[in-house]
C-alpha cells in the first residue's frame, strides 16, 4: 500500500510516523494543592529581578529597563497549559495571557490511537504549564516571573493525558502555530536522531526559513555521549538548546517539627514529600542504620539480624552509592513504613520515588544539614522524634543555597551533538537544572523541575525580549547574536570543574547573555563554523564582522581551543558514554587577519584556516573544537567551531552479530529470545498484546544510519523463495545509534503476510555519507532463526 501511494504523481515524499515520549524532567519538588505561600520568599518588583536563572543570563538587566517582550506571540507546543492558573493569566482567549492555541489530540490520545481535537488546550500532565511559566509567568506568591511576562502565549497541545505523540501531530502543531501568527515557537520535546532530514526537523526548518525563530530542547541523554542530537532540535537553523545548572539550589519544603529527648520545644524542619506520601501527620522516633554521615553507602547493605521492628520508627538513611529503592527495600524487610533520605550534598532536597517498594507508605527527603544534625543527636544517644506534616496545612519553606559544585556548568544530562553530518548542535544554552515554575493547579500549582525542557523556553523568552529591543525577529540574526554573545563555560563532569572549556558539541556557543545580545552593535554573520571530518575537510571558512554602531572599532581575532574528545571507546566500534575520553591535542587556527579596524556601518570578512591536531587516534573519531574570540573596546564576542579527525564513512555502523529477535512486550530492554523461539502471531490485521507478544525485530547500531533495510528469509516451511521481501515497518529511516526494533505481526511491506514457518532477518545499514548504490557502503547482519504461526 505504501509503495502504491508513493508512486502517485501527487506524492513528493513519504515518511513513516514516529512517536516521541513526553520529556521526563527530573522532578525536584511539587507543591501540594492548597499549599500556602512560602514563609520565606523573594522580594519582587518591576526593577529588581533576582531570580537566579534570570541573573545568570542577564534577563534581570533587561527587566530593569522595563523590557518584557510586549507584543510578541510565543507558541508553546507541549502538553497544553493550565490557563486557569492565576500566574498564567486565569483565562484563555482574547485579552488573556494564553490568548491562542488549540488541542490537536484530546485527552485519550496516546500516540497510537485516533486523535479527537478540540478547542481547549488545558494541560492534564504538567510539563507544558511548567514550560509556559518559564516564558511568561506573572507575579505570584513564590516571588518569580517568567522571562518575558509581557508576551502573549499560544498553547498547542500534542499529548493526551498519558502516552506519546506522533511526528504527524507535532508537524501539524508547528504548522498551525505558524498559520496563527506566532512570532516564536518553542517545543521542549524530542527524541534521539541526529539527522536534519528527519521529517519533523525538516518541517520546523521550513518554518524558520519563513522567518519564525524556533527553539527546541537538545534532549536529556547526556549520559549516552556524543552524536546524540535530538530531533527536531537537529534541524537546519533550528535553535537546539542545552541546559546549564542553576547557580542556586531551590527547594520548597513542607514544614514539620521534631523534638529531642521528649522536650516540649518543637523545632521546625523542611522536607519534600516523595512517592508514596501518606504521612498522615504521623509522630514517631527516628532510627538510622548508620550513624556516620561520611559513610557513602549507608542503607545500601542488608540490615543486621538484631534490627528492631522498624514499623515503630521513621527510618533515616543517607543519599548515595545505591538507589533509593534499594535503600527502602532494605528498610521494608524489617517492617519500615516511613522512610526518609537526607541529602549528601548542599542542594536542599528533592522528591524521591520508592512507590514500588512493598510496605513503604510514605517517603521523603530532608536537606543534608538537617539529616546530619539528627544523626549526630542519635549517635550521642538522644531520642529524635518527628512530627510529620502531610502538607494539608499548606506551610512551606523556600530554601535557597549556592550551588558551588555544578552551578553555571552544562548539566550532565544535556545531550551532546553534533549531527551525523557534523553540523554544530546545540547552538547555546540556558539554565534548566533546578528551575521553579508554574504547574497545574490540580497538581499543586508550582514545581521545581530539571531538564533541557526547562532551558528551552527560557531562551524563547529571551528571544522575545531581544526582539522588543532590536525590533527584529529574523531567526538568523537572533541566532548569530545569541551565539556570539554567549559565555562558554568550563567543563564539569558533575563532581567538579576542569581547567578547560566544555567542548562545542556539549554547549555550542555557551550560556546565553540576553542583555549583551540585545544591545550588541557588532554582528557576526555566522553562529558557528563546522569543518567536517577528514574525508570532507573544509580547508577555509569565513565569517563577516558588521559594525552597526556609530563609532569605528579596532578588533583583535584570537583562538581559544578546548580539549579534543573521542567519540568511540578505545578499541571499539561503539560510542563512549559520558564523560568521553579527552586528548590534549587541539587544532591550530590561522586567520586572514588577526587585527582589523571596522568602520561605523562597515563590514570585514575574516578567513579561518584550521590545522587539525596531531597525534589523535583517527579510528576513535576525535572531535576537536574551540572558540574564535573577537575583542575590542566594549566588545567581547566568540564564535564556536568544530571539526573531526577520522572518517565517519569508514566507521562501521552495524556489527555482524548486532541483530536479534526480542518480544514486543520487552520494550525497554529488548532482551534476545533463544534461537528457534516460535511466536503465535495475532490474527491478521490485529496487533500483538502484552499477554501474547509478537516478535520484535531488534538491532543495535554502533553509529547512526540514514537507512536500515531488512529482508525476511525463509529457512523452512512451505515457501521456496529466497526472500519474502521486507517486513512491514522497514526500511527505517534516519536512525540514531543504539538499540531499536520493529514489532512484527506477520505483515510484509507489500501488504501480504508471511506464511507460518521459520525465518531469519537479513539486515543492512547504510554507513554515514554512504551511497545507497554501492554495496560496500552497507554493513550487514543476520538475526538468529525464529518461528511464527497463526492462531
Amino acid at each position: 500500500m505504501a509503495a502504491k501511494m508513493a508512486a502517485l504523481p501527487a506524492v513528493k515524499n513519504m515518511w513513516p510516523v514516529k512517536v516521541y515520549s513526553i520529556p521526563k524532567p527530573r522532578i525536584e519538588w511539587t507543591a501540594t494543592p492548597g499549599m500556602k505561600a512560602p514563609l520565606k520568599k523573594r522580594d519582587l518588583n518591576d526593577t529588581a529581578d533576582t531570580f537566579s536563572p534570570h541573573v545568570q543570563v542577564q534577563v534581570d538587566k533587561l527587566r530593569e529597563k522595563g523590557i518584557t517582550g510586549h507584543g510578541i506571540k510565543v507558541a508553546v507546543v507541549d502538553t497544553g497549559i493550565d490557563y486557569k492558573h492565576p500566574a498564567l493569566g486565569g483565562c484563555f482567549g482574547p485579552n488573556c495571557l494564553v490568548s491562542f492555541g488549540t488541542d490537536l489530540v484530546g485527552d485519550k490520545y496516546d500516540g497510537f490511537n485516533a486523535v479527537y481535537p478540540d478547542d481547549d488546550p488545558m494541560d492534564c500532565q504538567g510539563h507544558g504549564s511548567h514550560v509556559a511559566g518559564i516564558v511568561a509567568a506573572q507575579e505570584n506568591e513564590y516571588g518569580f516571573t517568567g522571562a518575558a511576562p509581557g508576551v502573549t502565549l499560544g498553547a498547542y497541545r500534542v499529548f493526551g493525558c498519558s502516552g506519546e505523540a506522533g511526528n504527524d501531530v507535532l508537524i501539524a502543531a508547528f504548522n498551525q502555530a505558524y498559520q496563527d501568527g506566532a512570532d516564536i515557537i518553542t517545543a521542549s520535546i524530542g527524541g534521539p536522531s541526529g539527522w536534519s532530514e528527519e521529517p519533523w526537523a525538516v518541517a520546523v526548518s521550513r518554518i524558520v526559513e519563513k522567518g519564525v525563530p524556533c527553539t527546541v530542547s537538545a534532549g536529556n541523554s547526556g549520559d549516552v555521549g556524543m552524536f546524540y542530537a535530538s530531533t527536531a532540535a537537529n534541524g537546519n537553523k533550528v535553535m537546539a538548546i542545552a541546559s546549564y545548572d542553576n547557580s542556586d539550589y531551590v527547594s520548597l519544603l513542607n514544614i514539620s517539627h521534631y523534638t529531642v529527648d521528649n522536650s516540649s520545644k518543637k523545632i521546625d524542619f523542611g522536607s519534600t514529600a516523595g512517592s508514596p506520601a501518606a504521612w498522615g501527620n504521623v509522630t514517631l522516633p527516628l532510627w538510622a542504620p548508620n550513624l556516620d554521615p561520611a559513610t557513602p553507602n549507608g542503607g545500601c547493605d542488608a540490615y543486621p539480624a538484631d534490627t528492631p521492628d522498624l514499623s515503630k520508627y521513621i527510618v533515616l538513611v543517607r543519599r548515595g552509592s545505591c538507589t533509593f529503592v534499594q535503600k527502602a527495600q532494605n528498610a521494608a524487610k524489617h517492617g519500615a513504613k516511613y522512610f526518609l533520605v537526607y541529602n549528601n550534598a548542599a542542594s536542599g532536597a528533592s522528591a524521591i520515588d520508592v512507590s514500588t517498594v512493598e510496605g513503604i507508605v510514605a517517603a521523603g527527603m530532608v536537606p543534608a544539614k538537617t539529616g546530619t544534625k539528627w544523626v549526630e543527636l542519635l549517635k550521642a544517644g538522644s531520642t529524635v522524634t518527628l512530627e510529620m506534616s502531610d502538607g494539608s496545612d499548606g506551610k512551606v519553606i523556600l530554601e535557597e543555597s549556592k550551588n558551588n559544585v555544578t552551578g553555571g556548568a552544562v548539566s550532565t544530562y544535556s545531550s551532546w551533538g553534533p549531527t551525523w553530518e557534523l553540523d554544530v548542535k546545540p547552538q547555546f544554552g540556558s539554565p534548566g537544572g533546578n528551575i521553579l515554575s508554574t504547574y497545574p493547579l490540580k497538581k499543586g500549582g508550582y514545581a521545581v523541575l530539571s531538564g533541557t525542557s526547562m532551558a528551552c523556553p527560557l531562551v524563547a523568552g529571551v528571544i522575545a525580549l531581544i526582539a522588543e529591543v532590536r525590533g527584529t525577529l529574523d531567526p538568523e540574526v537572533l541566532e548569530n547574536l545569541l551565539s556570539s554573545t554567549s559565555n562558554p563555560t568550563l567543563f564539569n563532569d558533575g563532581a567538579k570543574f576542569y581547567d578547560y572549556l566544555a567542548p562545542v558539541p556539549q554547549q555550542g556557543g555557551g550560556l546565553i547573555q540576553a542583555y549583551d545580545a540585545a544591545y550588541s552593535t557588532l554582528l557576526l554573520s555566522r553562529s558557528s563554523l563546522a569543518f567536517n571530518d577528514t574525508d570532507h575537510f573544509t580547508e577555509v571558512l569565513n565569517f563577516t564582522l558588521h559594525n552597526t554602531g556609530k563609532t569605528d572599532l579596532d578588533l583583535s581575532i584570537s583562538h581559544i581551543p578546548t580539549k579534543s574528545v573521542y567519540t568511540l571507546a578505545k578499541d571499539s566500534i561503539y560510542a563512549s558514554e559520558f564523560p568521553n575520553d579527552v586528548a590534549d591535542g587541539h587544532a591550530s587556527l590561522k586567520f586572514s587577519e588577526s587585527k582589523v579596524s571596522v568602520g561605523a556601518g562597515d563590514s570585514v570578512t575574516i578567513e579561518v584556516m584550521p590545522t587539525p591536531p596531531e597525534g589523535l587516534d583517527a579510528k576513535r573519531l576525535a572531535l576537536w573544537s574551540g572558540y574564535i574570540a573577537v575583542n575590542g573596546t566594549g566588545v567581547s564576542l566568540s564564535l564556536p567551531y568544530q571539526g573531526l579527525t577520522g572518517s565517519l564513512h569508514d566507521s562501521k555502523v552495524l556489527a555482524s552479530d548486532d541483530t536479534w529477535i526480542s518480544k514486543s512486550n520487552d520494550k525497554d530492554e529488548l532482551n534476545p529470545v533463544p534461537a528457534n523461539t516460535t511466536f503465535v502471531l495475532p490474527v491478521k490485521g490485529q496487533n500483538a498484546t502484552d499477554e501474547k507478544p509478537a516478535p520484535a525485530l531488534a538491532w543495535k547500531l554502533a553509529l547512526g544510519s540514514a537507512k536500515l533495510e531488512a529482508e525476511l528469509i525463509p529457512v523452512s516451511g512451505n515457501s521456496t523463495a529466497k526472500s519474502l521481501g521486507a517486513p512491514a515497518g522497514f526500511p527505517t529511516l534516519w536512525n540514531p545509534m543504539g538499540k531499536g526494533s520493529v514489532v512484527w505481526n506477520g505483515k510484509l511491506a507489500d501488504g501480504g503476510y508471511a506464511p507460518a514457518g521459520k525465518y531469519k532477518v537479513a539486515y543492512r545499514a547504510l554507513r554515514i555519507f554512504g551511497d545507497e548504490k554501492k554495496e560496500s557502503d552497507w554493513d550487514k547482519s543476520e538475526s538468529p532463526v525464529f518461528g511464527v504461526r497463526y492462531p
